[in-house]
Formats: structure tokens, C-alpha cells, sequence
């Protein structure tokens, strides 16, 4: 079976989230989860533009290459902010420099999408009214993550994957997903 396209798949999500009553607040959450290198940010994009939704992506909160742990927190911090009407902030993550850069900020909007390596995490899951798992075959993803972060991502394939191993072991994500595609 061929894999969802995802212009046809980002009406579905939108139209599942919308029909929910909002879980953060005033704000409806898609939380887009998974491997690395398997679709989740082209996805959270597609979403994000055909529902004109603001993106948060994890990556821009994960405090270096062994810091995975650190973003759950993060997004928790954002998402109580706005479900009280308030703009939420996390300090993002600096790659370059390897330190905390400046505060990402979200103000309450009628849909986010939040997407990365822990979007599912149990501690996010109250604010969240889909959860969505995206995977692929490993060595797809891992052409896919390659090329898209060349060798920055290279020397730390294993380091991030064996973060991630731990992670969903844990959270139990893919089992406790809604819905789940396989886009790589």
C-alpha cells in the first residue's frame, strides 16, 4: 500500500482536531511524533499551511544532541501558558553556539501544531487532541535525516536514535498515537 500523500492526509488530521473540543485553553493541539528522519516536520508543515496553524518544532528546544529529555519540559511550560490565555515560552536552542538561545513564543491561537522527537510525550498529552505517529524504514529515515542535516546529524545518528529508543520504549507513544502513518 502506498503511503498517505500528505496533501490528503493534512485536511484529515485538521478536520479530527476541529471537531474536538480544544484540550489547551482556547487552542486545539496536533502533536505530530516519531523517528528521526520519518516525515514529521514535512507533515507539521503541510498541516500548519493548509490550517494557516503556527509550528512548533522541537528541534528548536532540544538543548543539544543528547538533550531529547529537555524539550518535553519545554513544550509542558509553552502549553500550560496558552491554555491559561497567556503567550508561552521556552528558551530555544542555540546549535551553533551550543547553548540557550533565545525565548521561542506562542501566544493561544485556535490551532498549533507541535512536532518532534517527543511531541507525544505523556507529559504533553493533556493539551493534546491528536496525536499522530509518523515512521518509516530505518534506513530510509536515516537517508532522509542525512540529507537533510548532511554531517552535522552524521557522527550523531546513533547517539539521537538511541535517545529515541529509550524515549517511545517509555511513553509507549506509537501505541498510544491515534493515528499512524508511514511517510518515509
Amino acid at each position: 500500500m502506498a503511503p498517505p500523500h500528505q496533501d490528503s492526509i493534512a485536511p484529515r488530521l485538521v478536520d479530527i482536531a476541529n471537531h474536538r473540543e480544544p484540550a489547551c485553553g482556547a487552542t486545539r493541539v496536533i502533536a505530530i511524533d516519531g523517528p528521526s528522519g520519518s516525515g514529521k516536520t514535512s507533515l507539521a508543515n503541510r498541516v500548519g499551511e493548509f490550517a494557516g496553524a503556527p509550528v512548533l518544532h522541537l528541534e528548536d528546544l532540544y538543548q543539544g544532541w543528547h538533550g531529547l529529555e529537555s524539550a518535553p519540559p519545554s513544550v509542558a511550560t509553552i502549553l500550560k501558558s496558552i491554555a491559561v490565555g497567556d503567550i508561552g515560552r521556552a528558551a530555544s536552542w542555540d546549535w551553533e553556539a551550543a547553548q540557550l538561545g533565545p525565548d521561542v513564543a506562542i501566544g493561544p491561537c485556535p490551532l498549533l501544531i507541535v512536532e518532534g522527537v517527543g511531541a507525544g510525550a505523556r507529559l504533553i498529552a493533556p493539551f493534546i487532541n491528536l496525536l499522530v505517529w509518523v515512521d518509516g524504514d530505518v534506513e530510509h529515515r536515516r537517508t532522509r535525516a542525512l540529507a537533510r542535516d548532511g554531517d552535522t546529524y552524521a557522527p550523531w545518528w546513533e547517539t539521537w536514535a538511541a535517545q529515541e529508543r529509550e524515549h517511545f520504549a517509555r511513553e509507549q507513544t506509537h501505541e498510544r498515537a491515534e493515528v499512524r502513518l508511514e511517510l518515509a
